[in-house]
């Protein structure tokens, strides 16, 4: 116990890290004291493109800021664009934009399983994991013609239609595909190793967690009951179902969280074919936006926000994005602060960091 400090650099290249993110550590004894992040590696300036494009080009754009989030993104600016211009979308497209959300869900849920599991030496879960994530993307590539970029929405609907016998095949391969799900969340949730390194690590209480504005799994895994989707967006006000929370405020309640909002998108989807309604899919867009507008939506990670404003022409003058991983940032410091130095990297990937969708 020498009581000395130093710093020890984390990132921005890091085996844990999909992508670049910088942190000074401040260590003594082997324990943090201080986090301090350096962000700005991978910034590409969409934002700013915005008047540059029409709007109902930048919808593409707009779906290119996160390469995992994507469909939430692009639905989520044409739900913006829709508010600005009063534009009342159909119902089947309200329903096939929830139920695409659902399964970006799975697919940003089972690819995060797979690379902590990875991180961790579990390569056999990892596998695993990324094996169930491909019979999602098999049915997003089958529905809307992408598996990850899927260029399906627009302002006033959706591009594609699903047929209804096609939608009844879905429903029921979401069972096998939940099977396979229960037996890879039995070995997340009771394996002695991963609790081991899960438990009681990367602690953040609920008051710190309301205090540092923290969202998502993050959020509900400290006791928040903190979902954007009870408000009743698209089609979820006509859902039934109830925010996935966990009292643990550790690393093991936030694996806890994903695992069991897997269960939660299968039910939803589940509702959301048994209730799909009958008619068109889009309607016809005059005129250009005018005014401002915030829209909000609950991705994978948390709560997004887009801000957009326009002045009646066919360019918007202003678009922003809070994404979920910049808002988890404060969080993320407040974990790490009196945690081993040994247990930084699997502390951080708990956030489900999205550094590209956080920089844009």
């Amino acid at each position: 116990m020498t009581g000395k400090r130093t710093v020890v650099p984390f990132g921005p290249q890091h085996p844990v890290l999909p992508e670049p993110i910088h942190l000074d550590l401040v260590i003594e004894d082997e324990h943090v004291v201080e986090a301090i992040p350096s962000i700005g590696y991978v910034h590409r300036g969409l934002e700013s493109l915005v008047d540059r494009r029409e709007y109902s080009d930048f919808v593409y754009l707009a779906e290119r800021i996160c390469g995992i989030c994507s469909f939430t993104h692009s639905s989520t600016f044409c739900q913006g664009v829709e508010g600005l211009m009063g534009i009342e979308v159909p119902a089947r497209a309200t329903y096939l934009r929830t139920m695409w959300g659902e399964y970006s869900r799975l697919h940003s849920h089972l690819l995060w399983l797979g690379l902590f599991a990875d991180a961790l030496g579990f390569e056999s879960l990892f596998y695993n994991a990324w094996k169930i994530r491909e019979s999602i993307l098999n049915e997003l590539e089958a529905t809307t013609g992408g598996r990850v970029i899927q260029g399906v929405c627009k302002v006033g609907g959706v591009r594609r239609d699903v047929t209804n016998e096609f939608l009844s095949g879905m429903d029921k391969r979401l069972d096998d595909i939940e099977a396979e799900m229960q037996e890879m969340s039995k070995v997340f949730l009771s394996d002695y190793t991963l609790k081991k390194r899960l438990v009681g690590k990367g602690v953040l209480k609920t008051d710190a967690a309301y205090n540092l504005g923290a969202v998502g799994p993050v959020a509900r895994a400290s006791g928040l009951v903190e979902d954007v989707r009870t408000s009743g967006y698209l089609a979820y006000g006509d859902i039934s179902f109830k925010p996935v929370t966990a009292d643990g405020c550790d690393g093991y309640a936030r694996c806890e969280v994903r695992c069991k909002e897997l269960f939660q998108s299968v039910d939803i989807i589940h509702q959301i074919i048994a209730g799909m309604p009958e008619g068109d899919v889009s309607v016809p867009v005059k005129g250009n936006p005018d005014g401002e507008f915030f829209s909000r939506s609950e991705q994978p990670r948390g709560e997004v926000i887009h801000y957009l404003r326009g002045n009646g022409t066919k360019n918007l003058t202003q678009f922003r994005v809070r994404t979920p991983t910049l808002t988890n940032v404060p969080s993320l410091v407040a974990m790490l602060a009196g945690a081993e130095l040994a247990d930084v990297p699997q502390i951080v990937l708990t956030i489900d960091p999205c550094i590209g969708c956080m920089e844009r």
